[in-house]
């Protein structure tokens, strides 16, 4: 089967009804865990960044603290798992400021953790990864707000 491009599928929902597309965005939301939870960004979280953003590090920290920090195998393992959830929630959002607090935070829970990341050359690749991604965000910022930034970018 051929899948058809975002245009083709932008021309044929307009043809459709508006009870049409209500089941067509419920059987997408069956479909697959990451369609619901864009429709719950979407339609719940979309109207107040502010307390998505808060849920979203307050998640974070939690997934800092259940670590197993037996060895580096396994932190970085659920450092990646953390950083994969943490881009697809920047995914969702599209705001160049959700993004750099969401990153700004993970750098800040990364540097707190015991041990230290700076010992394991894979940790350290991750974390200077998300200072540059960081960096390229806030570039593309308003100044006063690039400002704020770079001021928590230089306490990390």
């Amino acid at each position: 089967m051929k899948t058809a491009t975002v245009s083709q599928l932008k021309k044929e929902l307009k043809y459709q009804s508006q009870e049409e597309l209500l089941v067509l965005c419920l059987k997408l939301s069956k479909f697959k865990k990451e369609n619901k939870e864009l429709l719950t960004y979407l339609l719940f979280e979309a109207d107040d960044e502010d307390s998505f953003i808060h849920g979203v590090k307050d998640d974070v920290t939690e997934l800092f603290c259940q670590i197993n920090t037996s060895s580096y195998f396994y932190i970085k393992k659920s450092v990646r798992k953390i950083l994969r959830n943490i881009k697809k929630y920047i995914r969702y959002s599209k705001k160049k400021e959700t993004e750099v607090e969401l990153l700004l935070h993970f750098c800040s829970e990364l540097k707190e953790m015991s041990p230290p990341f700076y010992r394991n050359t894979s940790l350290q690749n991750i974390y200077d990864r998300q200072i540059l991604l960081i960096q390229k965000a806030i570039a593309t910022l308003h100044e006063d707000l690039q400002y704020d930034y770079n001021l928590e970018l230089e306490e990390l």
